[in-house]
């Protein structure tokens, strides 16, 4: 056991527990003897003194009573007291009998001295520290903003006693969907009711604010708090994630505004941590578009199975920078190959391959923008999109990758655009390599994911930032929506559970309707509609209502991870590459109809004139 270092405040208090010590031994006396002390019994109870103090006062000592800081005393503190009083309560005895002090103690006495002792040691600690918060915090108390807390359980519970410090909040109630918690007093603020009683609470006590404390409870849980205090005008908050408090990044106490991705989020996906280090752990893995929203945050979840090497390769110099920074400040333990290449030159994956020997490569490459391959580009986004597919996957089988990964997207499913049609091709490009060796080809399709680059979510915040209009191309569009981490994660599990040519489709939850994610996004910036308008502007070209997981022809099998089913796609004919390559390799850059035909009957799902051209709604 460690000694408390010796200052003033320890000193006092030692003093203290020794008054407390010669207190409780002579009232054990008295209350023993009927409330009166005759003589003989009251010398006994002086000369067996001058032992039991100092024997308690050194155990009192040795248990580090004195480590502590009354104001803050707590639980652990009672249970060192009740300890350090039990030891003591078995040496007095055993330290009279061995020094034979010739004294008349009653074994009542013997009973009585430590409860008296844990009641005065441990009544004064707690005695003070409330005399010190009411002095100190009650009248702030009584200032601060008054505020509901949403849930009763323990992320609640230690948000009201840290918020009992704040000179910001004053917490009033608490609400919970647990009755039996009703009327409760937690840390002495009143449960009031369930959840759906927001607006009635919001009124009657004048609430302007609301903190979401269930930071554990599924996301649908805080996304319908959400909407409660946002129909009672209430602006909401909310504390850390679940997964953000048990790492100890942040303290409950630090509450924060609700945002978009807290009212879309899902709930976190189980990893079979053990398949995935057995594929990346101790082995080079290789992400193409490393510097992308998905590629970097790939390398992020990768880095936590401590590959040998991490290849990052991308061919925009800027963004592998920033993702080499980010690496040697956050993952410093992790080798990395940070290479500046095209997926459409063989020479250079080559080289990298050769050098490196990835045992799995995940190709996140992409040009993935509609509008912009719809006009203009739409020859680049085959080259980009097809062509690099092929010219990497090439690289990984001649040298000998076990695993190949391709991040498709539901665009390709019923493709309008050329993005998506181009993704379904580089789709059954893999599905056709994989007929010819042992690199197993696993194809992943997923939906929109939170804040990526060039995402409706950026985009609405900067407009709203700006003072609106917040721009939607129609009233009835939906879009899937799952957040990168959670995205990438699956990405790896597919990458692990595949055997070669699967396309596995992502659980991506309900779908959103974009007219009501702009309306949350403006309510959560504290405007209303008629602050910031919301503008209709018509259907872009290439773009659907509503995006498709699967195609018509198509039927999914289930796989062991609940978020993971496997589409049975149409089959790829086994000279199907040959008669395509040619068209991929062809001299010039034909125009975009021309690029479009070819894609349909390349693709035979394609449907290029659909969604397009539509008016304004």
């Amino acid at each position: 056991m460690h000694r408390p270092n010796l200052n003033p405040r320890a000193l006092l208090a030692f003093c203290h527990d020794a008054a407390a010590s010669a207190a409780a031994w002579m009232v054990a006396y008295w209350l023993r003897l009927n409330l009166r002390l005759p003589q003989p019994y009251l010398d006994s109870a002086w000369h067996t003194l001058w032992w039991v103090v100092p024997v308690q006062a050194l155990i009192f000592w040795r248990f580090g009573l004195y480590r502590g800081i009354w104001r803050y005393a707590s639980l652990p503190d009672m249970k060192r007291i009740l300890a350090a009083v039990g030891v003591a309560a078995l040496a007095v005895p055993v330290v009279l009998v061995i020094f034979r002090v010739e004294a008349v103690v009653p074994r009542s006495v013997l009973v009585l001295d430590p409860i008296l002792l844990v009641v005065l040691m441990g009544g004064s600690r707690i005695a003070y520290r409330s005399w010190k918060e009411h002095r100190l915090y009650g009248v702030r108390n009584l200032q601060g903003e008054p505020v509901l807390v949403l849930g009763a359980g323990d992320a609640a519970v230690n948000l009201v006693r840290e918020l009992g410090w704040s000179k910001e909040w004053r917490v009033v109630g608490l609400l919970d969907d647990n009755t039996g918690k009703h009327g409760r007093l937690l840390h002495g603020v009143r449960v009031l009711g369930r959840l759906e009683d927001v607006p009635a609470w919001a009124a009657r006590l004048e609430i302007k604010h609301a903190i979401i404390a269930m930071p554990s409870a599924p996301h649908a849980v805080r996304r319908h708090a959400a909407e409660l205090c946002a129909g009672a005008e209430v602006k909401v908050l909310t504390v850390p994630s679940f997964e953000d408090l048990m790492s100890g990044k942040v303290s409950v106490s630090q509450i924060r505004a609700v945002e978009v991705e807290d009212l879309l989020g899902r709930d976190p996906v189980v990893l079979d941590d053990a398949g995935l280090h057995g594929l990346l752990a101790g082995r080079a893995v290789m992400v193409t578009g490393a510097g992308g929203s998905i590629g970097s945050e790939l390398c992020r979840q990768i880095a936590k199975f401590r590959p040998r090497l991490l290849i990052l390769y991308e061919l925009s110099e800027f963004a592998l920078y920033l993702i080499e920074q980010e690496f040697l400040e956050r993952f410093p333990a992790t080798p990395l190959a940070c290479v500046i290449g095209d997926v459409k030159d063989p020479a250079r994956l080559d080289q990298v391959m050769a050098r490196h020997r990835p045992a799995a490569v995940f190709h996140a490459a992409a040009y993935k923008h509609v509008p912009l391959m719809e006009r203009e580009n739409a020859w680049q986004a085959v080259r980009n999109n097809v062509l690099g597919t092929y010219c990497l996957a090439r690289a990984a089988m001649a040298h000998g990758v076990e695993r190949f990964v391709l991040i498709s997207t539901d665009k390709a499913v019923n493709p309008t655009n050329v993005m998506g049609a181009t993704k379904r091709l580089a789709e059954m490009v893999c599905q056709g390599l994989q007929r010819q060796v042992a690199t197993r080809f696993v194809m992943v399709r997923f939906g929109n994911v939170l804040a990526s680059a060039g995402s409706v979510i950026p985009k609405f915040q900067k407009q709203i930032a700006q003072g609106g209009p917040v721009t939607v191309t129609h009233r009835d569009i939906t879009r899937y929506f799952m957040s990168i981490p959670e995205a990438t994660q699956l990405v790896l599990q597919a990458g692990q559970m595949g055997e070669g040519g699967e396309i596995f489709v992502l659980d991506m939850g309900e779908s959103v309707k974009i007219a009501d994610l702009a309306r949350d996004m403006i309510r959560l910036s504290g405007f209303s509609e008629d602050e910031i308008k919301i503008v209709y502007t018509g259907l872009r070209p290439g773009e659907k209502l509503f995006e498709e997981l699967l195609a018509d022809d198509e039927h999914t099998l289930p796989t062991p991870h609940p978020k993971l089913r496997i589409a049975r796609a149409r089959s790829v004919e086994e000279d199907w590459l040959n008669r395509l390559l040619p068209w991929l390799n062809q001299e010039g850059v034909p125009e975009d109809e021309e690029v479009k035909r070819a894609l349909a009957q390349w693709v035979p799902e394609y449907l290029a004139d659909q969604g397009r051209g539509a008016p304004i709604p």
